[in-house]
């Protein structure tokens, strides 16, 4: 999905709130001294880490995106760099390496993915650590991305209300090929009494599921021999029924 929008990216943080995920992250770099956020978008982790005295760096490809998140409370204790994993080189050595927000899904080749995970191995100190998330492909969670069953309404910043939905491309079976494509629509409704006229806007992305099997041999490639699973954010195993693949590997 395209964050270059600026009506688009002030919807992130609405739709991407403070939730399970980011107290797991929180909770899991507490104490450390350097914590990288690759893919940081509008910052929010990156400057809760902040405010608890860590040094962080934030990573994102959005200009618009690190435009919000410089303007968080505590957006100037983080270094922020407008690029992806080929700045990782001039971060120094750190002790995590956080990939929030499935954007280890993005990769829809297996090679860029290696690619990352080795600059990422070499951004880390001896001992440090990456954890990232993705969707566990047997929850099948594309089954739910249909106009009918993703449709919500939230209110964007400037008080409109914006109708949400997904809709799936038509194409072979995900658990087969690995890869959904999606487009997500965005409808703003104007406000009562306004003389703006209703506009939807649209964000066609593709995702790429990968089996556990699939990470750790990336995992692996990349030089990380230790690596702890999580299916969820209270840190249970893995099994059949695990929503996501946590990946906290050494």
């Amino acid at each position: 999905m395209s964050y270059h929008d600026p009506r688009l990216v002030a919807l992130y943080d609405t739709l991407n709130p403070f939730a399970a995920d980011t107290a797991f992250y929180l909770a899991l770099t507490d104490g450390a001294g350097h914590v990288v956020d690759l893919g940081c978008g509008t910052g929010l982790l990156a400057c809760e880490l902040a405010q608890r005295g860590q040094r962080v760096t934030g990573i994102d490809p959005s200009p618009e995106m690190l435009r919000i998140a410089r303007a968080r409370p505590a957006g100037d204790k983080v270094t922020w760099i407008e690029g992806d994993a080929g700045a990782l080189p001039f971060v120094g050595a750190a002790d995590w390496l956080l990939m929030t927000g499935h954007v280890a899904q993005v990769f829809l080749d297996d090679e860029a993915l290696l690619s990352t995970l080795v600059a990422a191995r070499r951004a880390v100190r001896p001992g440090g650590r990456i954890a990232f998330e993705s969707r566990n492909p047997a929850a099948r969670a594309w089954d739910a991305w249909t106009p009918e069953q993703s449709m919500k309404r939230i209110e964007a910043p400037d008080g409109c209300v914006v109708e949400v939905w997904q809709e799936r491309h038509a194409q072979p079976d995900p658990a087969t090929t690995g890869r959904v494509a999606f487009t997500t629509h965005y409808r703003f409704m104007p406000k009562p009494g306004a003389r703006a006229v209703e506009e939807t806007l649209s964000a066609t992305s593709e995702l790429r599921f990968r089996t556990l099997d699939e990470l750790t041999r990336l995992l692996n490639r990349a030089g990380f021999a230790q690596i702890d699973w999580y299916g969820d954010w209270g840190r249970a195993p893995v099994d059949e029924t695990s929503r996501e693949l946590i990946a906290v590997a050494q």
